[in-house]
């Protein structure tokens, strides 16, 4: 069967990001929008909640739990996470995790963007922890850092899955990925992942109209919320 799918959305419930809309109308929205898969992924925090499962389940759609975990100051996305997840502080830990969590995802998110929390050269020491790499929204036909992921993922035969990196709505069905599952559970989908069984949906946006303006948009958020979140869409 084929899913669509975000596996790397942010909610009201990050503990480090000013997201302005809450799981439940993430939810209503992709489901509105036609996903079958979805993945909260807050930064350092696994927001687990079974009323959001049951939620999920209404609208048909298949929600895993996940996180966006700062690990040695870099972001690293583990889809199908636990609790346990949280206290992760080095890529050592995160081995360790994997070990013991088998049917999880490890996914390298915006690994190439000029920010501090890109994983950058941390990506080429850890690669064997990693199960894919990112297809970040953030790209225009003008500004693209998603050339070099793609480069690296196809060198490495990893999965390059695309993902919306949501903390805007707007950009939820931006990019995306169609995932071909044997069935709509989590196991299935992740080796479906791992096997490559999946088409890229992404297009470029506007550089003034969407990349210049979310830009922009955040900035504000920024300095009107007095703390500093909501950086990026992207995380760049």
């Amino acid at each position: 069967m084929k899913l669509k799918s975000n596996l790397h959305c942010h909610t009201s419930d990050d503990p480090e990001d000013d997201i302005p809309y809450s799981p439940y109308e993430a939810m209503s929205t992709a489901a509105k929008k036609g996903f079958d898969v979805l993945s909260f992924t807050c930064h350092n925090l696994v927001a687990q909640n079974p009323r959001y499962e049951r939620f999920a389940e209404e609208r048909g759609i298949l929600l895993i739990p996940g996180i966006e975990k700062t690990i040695e100051g870099k972001h690293v996305v583990i889809v199908n996470a636990d609790k346990d997840a949280e206290r992760i502080e080095t890529f050592s830990d995160l081995e360790k995790y994997k070990d013991r969590k088998k049917n999880i995802l490890v996914l390298a998110p915006h690994p190439f963007f000029p920010s501090l929390d890109s994983l950058r050269k941390k990506f080429f020491g850890h690669a064997s922890l990693f199960d894919a790499v990112e297809r970040s929204w953030f790209a225009s036909k003008l500004i693209d850092f998603n050339k070099k992921a793609e480069k690296v993922a196809r060198e490495y035969g990893l999965p390059y899955l695309a993902t919306s990196d949501t903390h805007d709505l707007s950009f939820l069905d931006v990019s995306y990925a169609i995932i071909e599952s044997e069935k709509k559970d989590i196991e299935s989908v992740i080796e479906a992942i791992r096997r490559g069984s999946f088409s890229n949906k992404s297009r470029p946006i506007g550089f003034l109209k969407e990349m210049f303006f979310y830009a922009v948009k955040m900035k504000l958020l920024d300095i009107f919320s007095g703390k500093p979140t909501s950086r990026r869409q992207s995380d760049a």
